[in-house]
């Protein structure tokens, strides 16, 4: 069977810091380095964390993540300006919502595809919304377990059922870390993942070569790779010290087009060469679907969850304003499934469940 060309996602994340000008910039910098899709977030801080979430460890060191991320709220213009550009360059536009605010505001935006991030995989309400648009959906499948998957692919394809449309659903493997070490991306996975579930599988990759996992992964199958992308990795987006910059991109597009002419097994031998047996066969790993090492001890907390949104006093019914599902991070605690969100609703609380904490069994 003859190989397709990838299709390359540059993930621009808050690179833009808020600016238009410079959004645009990064599109047609992106376009110009072999992108054939531009990927946003649009950003609403209410629907991704508490306010007393604290300082996030990331890349560019331990950031006040919701306050970054209120001072990235942008209004429906903002995107549909970005969109536009895209088109004007000639490449896709693609966006992540977290939430029914921004879902809402992406539907209005018309979208042929929707990309769900690793942390929102287990977000039961948000998985029904995308799932009954019938379209398109990368779906990031970092920090994330075999039976999570399986129960967000469910989710999605009984939305889409429901309303009788159809979902297309493309499982982007990833590792949820920043960087995230090569040697963790096990990406024998891949054609596992695809049989698995009956879809096509590609890469989110946060690794910081712009060659050896994007590469290794189109040769275990990958038709979609997805890289941060940023104008330089000096800039202060969030994500932007493990981006590429233009120079890289082009790097990784031109080794990937590459590879298209070339056998799996000439591609492996020639990666070898290039970064050594030992590393290669470490990223390439073995092909069982589990948490990486770096992911482990952010399970259930990069994940979502159930959270008090403000005090609810013990004795107190617990009403719908009360509670929203977070990410929890690291100093928070986290609560319940998202899925156990409406069965806990009308029910009494045991005991004093303070603001930003998660809402546990014990406490209703």
């Amino acid at each position: 069977m003859e190989k397709k060309n990838p299709f390359i996602i540059a993930e621009l994340g808050s690179s833009h810091g808020g600016d238009i000008i410079k959004a645009k910039e990064l599109i047609s910098a992106a376009a110009e380095a072999g992108a054939d899709c531009v990927k946003c977030q649009i950003i609403f801080a209410d629907e991704i964390l508490h306010p007393k979430t604290g300082k996030v460890k990331l890349p560019g060191g331990d950031i006040p993540l919701y306050e970054v991320f209120k001072s990235l709220e942008k209004d429906e213009n903002f995107y549909r300006e970005m969109k536009n550009q895209a088109e004007l360059c000639g490449i896709q536009f693609l966006a992540t919502p977290f939430g029914q605010k921004s879902a809402k505001l992406l539907k209005k935006l018309n979208p042929t595809a929707v990309k769900i991030a690793s942390p929102e995989l287990n977000y039961t309400d948000l998985l029904k919304e995308i799932g009954s648009w019938g379209q398109l959906i990368y779906l990031s499948t970092g920090v994330s377990t075999l039976g999570d998957i399986e129960e967000a692919v469910g989710i999605l394809n009984k939305a889409a059922f429901e309303n009788s449309k159809t979902s297309i659903i493309t499982l982007l493997h990833c590792v949820t870390a920043y960087p995230a070490p090569p040697e963790n991306y096990n990406l024998r996975v891949l054609p596992n993942l695809a049989g698995i579930f009956g879809t096509e599988a590609g890469i989110s990759d946060h690794s910081l070569n712009p060659v050896l996992v994007p590469v290794l992964g189109y040769s275990m199958g990958a038709v979609v790779i997805e890289k941060h992308f940023c104008l330089s990795r000096n800039d202060p987006g969030l994500d932007d010290p493990i981006a590429l910059d233009p120079i890289t991109f082009k790097q990784m597009y031109t080794a990937l087009h590459r590879a298209v002419g070339l056998e799996t097994d000439q591609i492996i031998k020639e990666m070898k060469g290039e970064f050594g047996s030992e590393l290669v066969e470490k990223t390439l790993g073995n092909g069982v679907k589990t948490l990486s090492a770096s992911e482990k001890t952010n399970y259930g907390r990069t994940n979502r969850s159930v959270h008090a949104l403000r005090d609810i006093a013990e004795g107190e019914t617990i009403k719908p304003e009360m509670i929203a599902v977070l990410r929890t991070e690291k100093i928070l605690r986290p609560g319940l499934h998202p899925r156990y969100e409406s069965a806990i609703l009308g029910r009494k609380a045991r005991n004093t469940i303070p603001a930003g904490e998660g809402v546990r069994f014990q406490d209703v």
